[in-house]
């Protein structure tokens, strides 16, 4: 027991110290969980152990889904797709009040669900609406913390790399896990434009709409469709038994390969930079998975989750207030960690917990994603926050208080989530994907 408390002890002490010196995440999770395997199994062994742990995280099939949906992603991104769903939100929000920040709404939850990338669409949709929201005579600060706000949808919109790492920990269905994303997803865009909404309705001068005829609607949507089929083909193929989500992730590739070789967009020049940049974001991902391996061996042999499960049954043991404590605990861990290694970290922390008390996994993974999209566009480390504030060229200060009510709005569909398991489960349920 003293051995299980001291490696514990090294591992939780040494994560902080790391992130506190500036350490990357990945580093400050791997270094400390190899110390705390030395504590556990020896220095002989230590290492030894600490490399088979790391070679079986990463030996999965399903894990080859990550690196084929980055580098779709990246050719989307770099294939001007963005701005095909650009226009076709245009058409779709063009006659409501205040349509230039609800095209920016629309468009990322569309991009986003394409590219499965909140950083993406708040870069690509952002680059291209916030001049126009500008000369729209929007505040800089509004258009920019609308785009931050709307970008992480795509995170719960499938197909989402965060789901493919939540059902690796979990053991849950990623086809499940794709399924449950949706409503969840369209809530949070549906907050952004209510917000959106009642700004411009206090600002009589800003209540412009984009009327586009019918056949140029058309025309638009036609262009934009092959896009928009990427979703139909990988959730159709996965439910209908055609592929898995592993060779979804392949076919998206070909597919958004094929489409960007149909409007020239890509040159074979660009190749070799498309591939670099998918290899980078991908070991990234991978390494941290491989180094929370360790971590949740160490976690196992430790009892932390244990110690954790009593602490909150020590609190409360009614299942309503449990969620929200670990809601808002993932929130707080939202604001200074992102959503992957939360994901690894927390997962096998707070799952047995929830599942004790009868929370369905696919659920709790929803509720869970739904935490960390709210930590990426928070400060001080929201990295989606950053990234729409260096396009915009607009303050962090200024944008965050624009952003304040979009927060608000966010938080207030948390709790919605939380409390209406059926918003995570009726679709999965439908298709038959829950046990």
């Amino acid at each position: 027991m003293e051995t299980a408390a001291l490696a514990g002890l090294v591992l939780v002490v040494g994560i902080a110290v790391l992130l506190v010196v500036g350490a990357a995440i990945s580093v400050a999770v791997g270094l400390s969980s190899v110390l705390a395997m030395f504590v556990v199994v020896g220095f002989d062994n230590g290492a030894l152990t600490a490399a088979q742990q790391m070679f079986r995280g990463i030996n999965s099939f399903a894990l080859l889904a990550i690196p084929f949906f980055v580098l779709a992603g990246v050719i989307m991104s770099q294939g001007g797709i963005a701005l095909q769903l650009i226009n076709a939100g245009k058409v779709l929000v063009g006659r409501v009040p205040g349509s230039l920040p609800q095209t920016t709404v629309a468009a990322n939850a569309l991009f986003g669900a394409v590219s499965g990338s909140s950083i993406a669409a708040a870069a690509a949709v952002g680059t291209t609406m916030s001049p126009l929201a500008a000369k729209g005579g929007y505040d800089k600060n509004f258009s920019a913390a609308v785009n931050v706000a709307s970008a992480p949808a795509g995170l719960l919109i499938p197909p989402s790399n965060l789901m493919i790492v939540y059902s690796l920990v979990s053991g849950t269905s990623v086809a499940a896990l794709f399924m449950a994303g949706y409503l969840p997803g369209l809530l949070w865009a549906l907050a952004c434009s209510v917000v959106v909404y009642l700004y411009v309705r206090r600002r009589p001068e800003l209540r412009e709409t984009q009327r586009v005829g019918f056949r140029q609607g058309a025309r638009v949507l036609l262009v934009a469709l092959p896009s928009l089929m990427l979703i139909a083909v990988v959730i159709v193929g996965i439910l209908a038994g055609f592929f898995t989500a592993t060779e979804s992730a392949a076919i998206a590739v070909f597919y958004s390969a094929i489409q960007a070789a149909i409007y020239r967009t890509i040159k074979l020049r660009d190749l070799p930079a498309i591939l670099l940049e998918a290899t980078k974001i991908t070991a990234v991902v991978m390494f941290l998975i491989a180094a929370s391996t360790i971590m949740g061996f160490v976690l196992s042999f430790s009892q932390i989750p244990e110690l954790a499960a009593e602490a909150v049954f020590a609190f409360s043991e009614n299942p309503v207030v449990i969620l929200l404590l670990i809601a808002t605990i993932l929130l707080v861990i939202g604001a200074f960690m992102d959503a992957t290694p939360a994901v690894l970290i927390f997962t096998p922390i707070f799952l047995p917990i929830v599942t004790s008390f009868g929370v369905d996994p696919i659920h709790f993974g929803i509720v869970m994603i739904f935490n960390l999209c709210i930590g990426t566009i928070t400060p001080p480390v929201g990295t989606v926050l950053f990234v729409g504030a260096n396009i915009s060229g607009q303050p962090i200060e200024g944008i965050v208080r624009q952003l304040l009510p979009l927060l608000g709005a966010l938080t207030i569909c948390l709790i919605i989530v939380i409390f209406t398991p059926g918003l995570s489960l009726w679709l999965p349920g439908l298709f038959g994907l829950l046990p």
